[in-house]
């Protein structure tokens, strides 16, 4: 029942297009009811759309994604805490901002860096607040290593020799699961060509046979 399934879900998805690129083989479906918007995995950061990358992996267009009710205080820099560039002086998509201080404002993809190289060990950069703010960050889409921190020299020696290698697709189309990777075929696992940090199955991000990169919603 299971590859038929997935075989059922890849029709499917051929035939739908993604509403940020319009092009065909959206797998990706808004988990709001009654909303019938899909997209592709890559296309999401342009779509300002979220995908929770915890308990059921649920993916949410523009419209019905969470927004943090948090409003930062006033400031007069308005920078990111972690890169130190200047961010929107409001909550947005792309500027993000600790509930608990509510002083720490940062980027998106700084904040998602920040998450994959900490680790067990993410907090927030300002009051190091690690219980609210991490559940926070996952429900607002910010994915999480389960890994010691990068900095950690010892640790990160031990894990710069292992490849990632699983598809962290919102949707896994693949029979075998997400750690089932072949060498060719549409179950080969294609890693971020930035960061390395995330992975999917080609036929899960609709990647086409000329494709040469792939870069994660992070990067």
């Amino acid at each position: 029942f299971l590859v038929e399934d997935t075989r059922r879900v890849i029709r499917e998805a051929a035939k739908k297009s993604c509403f940020v690129c319009n092009k065909m083989g959206a797998s990706i479906t808004c988990s709001e009811t009654g909303c019938d918007r899909t997209f592709h995995l890559p296309c999401a950061p342009n779509g300002q759309c979220v995908t929770q990358y915890c308990g059921t992996y649920r993916s949410f267009c523009w419209e019905h994604r969470p927004h943090q009710t948090v409003q930062p205080r006033p400031s007069h820099d308005n920078i990111c805490s972690i890169c130190l560039d200047t961010v929107e002086n409001k909550v947005t998509y792309k500027t993000m901002a600790c509930p608990a201080c509510q002083d720490a404002r940062f980027h998106r993809h700084c904040i998602q860096r920040l998450a994959l190289h900490a680790g067990i060990a993410f907090r927030c950069p300002c009051c190091l607040n690690q219980e609210p703010f991490t559940k926070e960050m996952l429900t607002m889409g910010i994915r999480l290593s389960k890994r010691p921190p990068s900095w950690h020299s010892a640790q990160a020696v031990s894990l710069s020799g292992q490849r990632h290698s699983c598809c962290d697709a919102a949707t896994c189309l693949c029979p075998g699961g997400r750690e089932h990777v072949e060498e060719d075929g549409p179950w080969q696992l294609w890693l971020c060509s930035s960061c390395a940090a995330e992975g999917t199955h080609q036929r899960c991000s609709s990647l086409a046979n000329s494709t040469s990169s792939w870069e994660c919603s992070t990067c």
